[in-house]
């Protein structure tokens, strides 16, 4: 295709910048939802204020409390003294891979990520808001308990292997991360009445698609926080929509420059074509034979060989309009080529 590499490129920077603008938008949502949330605290008000709303919830509230586990907590893998709630642990490689341009640079991957989480509620003295489905909340905010890598130590067969295959492990990093019992998080979501417990009130993500949030920052930081993602995306719109322009301008440019050097060289052949058969008619003969005069206008004389049955019918005007069919046996053209007589 004649445009192949900019439509390519045109559709990755289009996919890029779709992207970008998809997140700019549900950063900028989730900004207003944010700055609309009213804030409350875990207490009695609580319980009146779902009593006073339509279906006892209210939609998107920020509130703020202490983690504690409804049951059993889970405790720490490295240390038994830490207990949580929420618990991720994750393997990850690192290692040193030849680019495309013959460079090595470093790189990880995840090999392994596991969560583990048990029911827990947010608490301030004797109340208490059961939280439900941490692990879809978009931040999910937890302490790094521990974070441990283990270099890895390569043969002469690795290094080998290695140089052929163009991947060089450096080592094995472990992490362990924890929401821990105890810690203070403000949680963003859905609040409203349990109908199993009389009077329990859970915290949940909110069913109308808003961002659910538990943080340790304060509704004031993850203001910023999510101010800033918008304007990082915002710059990355700007950035990828005048790059999408300026292909699009290139493309649009040689397109036109192309049109245009295809109409003069079509108005060049035709001036040229002109010329010719003015030229053949001043030097044609004009007292010509019967049998010498073309079968197609019966005026010019016969000028063109047609193959491969070998008849010479036409005049060079009249041999530009048959490309088929020889007009005296019907024999299929291959070829045609000028005759002269001598």
């Amino acid at each position: 295709m004649e445009y192949l590499g900019e439509i390519i490129a045109l559709g990755v920077d289009g996919i890029i910048f779709g992207i970008c603008l998809k997140q700019y938008y549900h950063c900028k949502n989730a900004l207003t939802a944010v700055k609309g949330a009213e804030f409350y605290d875990v207490g009695t008000d609580l319980g009146k204020i779902l009593d006073n709303t339509s279906g006892q919830k209210l939609d998107y509230v920020a509130i703020r409390g202490i983690v504690k586990p409804l049951g059993e907590p889970l405790y720490s893998v490295k240390n038994k003294d830490l207990a949580g709630v929420v618990q991720k642990l994750s393997v990850k490689e690192h290692v040193v891979a030849r680019t495309t341009t013959g460079f090595w640079s470093d790189q990880e991957r995840t090999i392994q990520e596991v969560y583990n989480n048990v029911p827990f509620v947010l608490r301030h003295g004797s109340y208490k808001v059961e939280v439900m489905d941490a692990l879809a909340a978009e931040i999910l905010d937890m302490d790094t308990i521990s974070d441990h890598f283990e270099p890895s130590v390569p043969t002469f067969t690795d290094h080998l292997w290695g140089f052929f295959t163009g991947v060089r492990q450096r080592g094995l990093q472990s992490t362990e991360e924890m929401l821990r019992d105890g810690a203070i998080i403000t949680g963003i979501g859905e609040l409203s009445k349990t109908v199993a417990r009389s009077g329990g009130i859970r915290l949940q993500p909110p069913l109308n698609g808003t961002p659910y949030y538990l943080t340790s920052m304060s509704v004031t930081s993850l203001l910023r926080k999510l101010d800033d993602r918008k304007k990082t995306y915002w710059w990355l719109c700007v950035m990828f929509g005048g790059i999408g322009l300026l292909i699009s301008g290139i493309v649009v440019r040689r397109y036109w420059k192309d049109r245009e050097e295809e109409r003069l060289a079509k108005e060049l052949r035709e001036s040229l074509a002109a010329s010719r058969k003015e030229r053949r008619q001043r030097v044609r003969d004009k007292d010509l034979r019967e049998d010498q005069i073309c079968v197609v206008c019966r005026s010019n004389p016969k000028e063109i060989i047609l193959l491969p049955c070998g008849h010479v019918c036409l005049c060079e005007d009249c041999a530009e309009g048959i490309i088929t069919q020889c007009p005296v046996c019907r024999t299929t053209i291959s070829q045609k080529n000028p005759a002269y007589f001598i």
